[in-house]
């Protein structure tokens, strides 16, 4: 079955570990100019997934959006203090959706002194 209906999914992996990072809080924002509009709060499940599309449906617009990953929380609750102020707190990945009947995954690998993102599938 071809999907026909676009969504938005993310996985956070702790690279410092070498796990998926549970239990890590991320927020959604929808961007208008100045403008945020928080969409979603969730936390990832134990595979460093959330549990089902952060967007989808009629939710799933074209248009600029906003995640912001809790990373310094995380990594404090998995024992690594970080320096005072951390040198990661929440990361924010800002990105387009252009096409409504995508899949857009934006995975995020973190360690507590660095990331990288991209569009995954």
């Amino acid at each position: 079955m071809i999907e026909t209906t676009g969504r938005l999914t993310t996985h956070v992996l702790d690279t410092a570990h070498g796990r998926p990072a549970g239990n890590l809080r991320i927020e959604l924002y929808r961007l208008t100019g100045n403008q945020r509009r928080p969409l979603a709060d969730i936390r990832t499940n134990q595979d460093g997934r959330a549990t089902g599309p952060l967007l989808a449906g009629d939710d799933f617009t074209v248009g600029e959006y906003e995640l912001l990953f809790h990373v310094g929380d995380y990594f404090s609750a998995a024992g690594i203090e970080p320096s005072d102020p951390a040198f990661l707190n929440v990361v924010p990945v800002r990105f387009g959706i252009s096409a409504a009947d995508q899949h857009y995954h934006v995975p995020l690998l973190v360690s507590p002194f660095g990331y990288s993102t991209y569009r995954g599938s």
